[in-house]
């Protein structure tokens, strides 16, 4: 594994620092939203607007980049985002915050299209799959410890906004100074809905409903925690908790989806996140009780995304699963920018602790949903299943094609060791 990470250590850096920023200006929207005084419905605007540009860079950023270079788009999108991050504090209006959010989302995922490329470039398909995980890895870190460098500022000031801006304009140096090949961004054209919905209806529906949660964890977590009266370095713990239960989480997951049927496994793992949403909003805002619900509710949801990947893989040719890909995350993107808004709206109407309610009744969409598939078809045999690989829902299509591939060619090349395996005497 050391041997692998080598010669992509600059780039996983890069990506590290890169969520370090993020991640603090994700739980800072909800700190100083709380402090300017915005309503959860205008919040909940505020984070579906991030996730439209977001879904709107992983459309257009490879136009982009095959037009102008991967260079050149990378360094301005940095500097975009850079500058929106700093932009945050001096217009602290809910009609300011959405397009900053929105032209962050969008670089954001530009810049995700662009390292994304240059790993995938730098792997080779012997080390694809150590090289993913890694990359997997230092996204949820990143993210993790954005959170402990919260605690060292105030939210009310504009320091820590400019703290993530330094830390998204510094994370390019390791990267820009290494990578010298440049390599070809083919994005396979999405499959449309009705074509994803029809190879895998679960898969389609499953993960749109994923996004929803996903986007209400990340977006709107610290607005519920502000808004019940949390301090800030224990909202900050709130929001590590949800991936810090990802973290450890997906390996055992990982480690079963190879092992039995998906839609037990999807059918499992929802309806954890279900209970534990109802933990979530019975413990009245008690602390330790309250972590370790948003540990495992967001534990199960990172590995819920690279389940709903393996399991759409498994219904499709090798041809079909790069327009799957596409099709997904463009699922995922609208499922992110519903989410936010039903529950912003839901918290409007019925206090804050309305965010654990909305969570549990997807996730026990989820879980129903799930086990309607499994009186509609037969399963498929584990032997005949791609393998999983751990892909957070920040990826780009780049990373999931990239993993999609990975997989089968893993599962094949396994098959086909068994069938020489069997035949010889």
């Amino acid at each position: 594994m050391i041997r692998v990470l080598s010669g992509v250590w600059p780039l996983l850096l890069g990506i590290v620092l890169i969520m370090l920023g993020n991640g603090m200006h994700f739980t800072l929207i909800g700190l100083r939203g709380g402090i300017e005084g915005f309503s959860a419905a205008e919040l909940a605007i505020v984070t579906s607007s991030y996730f439209l540009g977001f879904l709107s860079g992983a459309r257009y950023s490879p136009q982009l980049i095959r037009r102008v270079g991967h260079v050149r788009v990378f360094a301005a999108l940095g500097s975009f985002m850079s500058a929106g991050l700093i932009a945050f504090p001096l217009l602290t209006e809910p009609w300011a915050w959405a397009p900053l959010r929105l032209l962050v989302g969008f670089c954001m995922s530009g810049i995700y299209v662009t390292a994304e490329s240059w790993l995938n470039d730098a792997a080779t398909n012997e080390t694809r799959g150590k090289v993913l995980s890694a990359y997997m890895i230092a996204q949820t870190l990143g993210i993790i410890g954005a959170q402990g460098l919260l605690t060292l500022g105030d939210a009310g000031t504009s320091a820590l906004f400019i703290g993530a801006s330094i830390l998204v304009s510094i994370s390019f140096a390791p990267i820009l100074l290494t990578v010298t090949h440049v390599p070809a961004v083919e994005v396979a054209r999405p499959m449309s809905l009705r074509g994803l919905f029809s190879g895998s209806p679960l898969g389609t529906v499953g993960i749109f409903l994923l996004g929803s949660v996903y986007a209400t964890q990340t977006g709107m977590g610290a607005v519920y925690g502000s808004q019940i009266g949390l301090t800030p370095s224990q909202i900050a713990l709130f929001v590590a908790m949800l991936f810090a239960g990802a973290l450890l989480l997906q390996y055992p997951i990982g480690w079963l989806s190879d092992r039995m049927d998906r839609r037990k496994l999807i059918f499992g793992a929802a309806t954890l996140g279900a209970v534990s949403s109802v933990v979530g909003w019975v413990t009245g805002g008690s602390l330790w009780p309250l972590m370790m619900a948003a540990f495992f509710a967001g534990g199960v949801t990172t590995p819920l995304y690279a389940l709903f990947l393996a399991y759409t893989n498994d219904s499709l040719s090798a041809e079909d699963m790069a327009s799957a890909s596409g099709g997904l995350v463009f699922t995922f993107g609208l499922g992110a920018i519903t989410g936010p808004l039903v529950t912003g709206w839901a918290m409007e109407g019925l206090g804050p602790y309305a965010f654990w309610p909305v969570l549990g009744a997807t996730f026990t969409c989820i879980t129903l949903y799930a086990l309607y598939r499994m009186t509609q078809r037969a399963v498929t045999p584990v032997e005949a299943t791609e393998h999983y690989l751990g892909v957070v829902p920040t990826a780009s299509p780049v990373a999931v094609e990239a993993a999609g591939v990975w997989a089968a060619e893993h599962a094949e090349a396994e098959r086909e060791a068994q069938d020489e395996a069997t035949a010889s005497p």
